[in-house]
């Protein structure tokens, strides 16, 4: 039997140039992008999705490169008249993202599914692969911080990753239950490979693994598990990866993140720049050039990743299968 099938785990703006990627050299109706949701939040009465939106933008070739995160050819003019009657101007809403908000949060309330939504907006937008929210199911990431317990927008955009995190807490991750198609992807006999994108592992993968009977499901799946890391020469390309990893009493290394996910991955892709590294990795590391500033590296990075799931594909669990 043919494997083509691909599960791409991702956050956002990361995870989102490696998902493009992939859609450029698998047929979209065999990947499936899975979208962390702890970062979703209600701000001004509506529902946000941001690595949701993230991943549908990129696919759908309106995202922000300027901004890297948002719309293109955004208007402000909702934020403008927010802030001159004295509304809270902290998160910046574009008019053009505005109206995704407001017909999720019409759509949600009307008693349909995040996922349905998310599934109907990509089509609307010419979205080829599927962008599916981990779970339906309502699902926070919290940060227990040097200023105390706070929710996850707050940290990451109105205190700007600024507070020291000393610990994380996925409210309603024992209770929240996988998307079923995702669960089916997982058990489907033309599964090729499982990618784990280069998104930061604490706020942006572990929201996804924190969800009840993920990680089980994972292990269990007969196709090569693959991350890739998101830090390069102990640094992290964008946002907090390597500064909460300090943090949180580790190294900032890509040897670092391989550990994180050691007990899922059989195999793990990280950058030439981290050679010296490589020796200590576990599973054996596949170097590439990770940073991808173009359209043609995310599409070889992605070729790179597939290709380090096949080498893996004989052996996953001790079991032969046939690529």
């Amino acid at each position: 039997m043919s494997r083509e099938l691909v599960v791409a785990l991702s956050g956002g703006i990361g995870g989102a140039k490696l998902a493009l990627g992939l859609s450029r050299i698998v047929q979209p109706e065999n990947l499936l992008v899975v979208a962390n949701v702890g970062d979703d939040f209600e701000h001004l009465g509506l529902r946000i999705s941001p690595d949701a939106d993230t991943l549908m933008y990129t696919l759908a070739g309106l995202d922000n490169t300027k901004l890297g995160w948002g719309r293109r050819d955004e208007t402000w003019s909702f934020m403008e008249t927010l802030a001159s009657i004295g509304g809270e101007d902290w998160f910046r809403l574009g008019d053009r993202d505005l109206a995704v908000h407001i017909e999720r949060t019409r759509r949600l309330q009307g008693g349909e599914t995040l996922s349905a939504i998310a599934a109907d907006f990509c089509h609307r937008l010419g979205v080829g692969p599927r962008v599916l929210p981990a779970t339906d199911d309502r699902l926070r990431t919290r940060l227990r911080t040097d200023e105390g317990w706070l929710d996850f927008q707050d940290y990451f955009v109105r205190l700007q990753c600024r507070p020291a995190v000393r610990e994380l807490h996925f409210e309603g991750a024992e209770t929240a239950r996988p998307h079923p198609d995702l669960l089916a992807a997982l058990r489907d006999e033309r599964l090729r490979a499982v990618v784990i994108c280069p998104s930061n592992p604490f706020i942006s993968v572990e929201p996804i693994l924190a969800v009840a009977g993920m990680r089980q499901a994972l292990s269990a799946c007969a196709a090569p598990v693959v991350a890739v890391s998101p830090i390069i020469g102990g640094r992290a390309v964008k946002g907090p990866t390597a500064k909460m990893m300090r943090e949180l009493g580790m190294t900032p290394s890509a040897a670092a993140v391989a550990e994180r996910y050691r007990d899922l991955i059989d195999g793990y892709v990280m950058d030439m720049e981290d050679a010296e590294e490589a020796a200590r990795v576990r599973p054996k590391a596949t170097l590439a050039q990770t940073l991808m500033t173009s359209l043609a590296e995310r599409e070889e990075l992605a070729r790179v990743v597939l290709a380090a799931a096949d080498a893996h594909a004989y052996t996953k669990g001790g079991r032969d299968i046939v690529a």
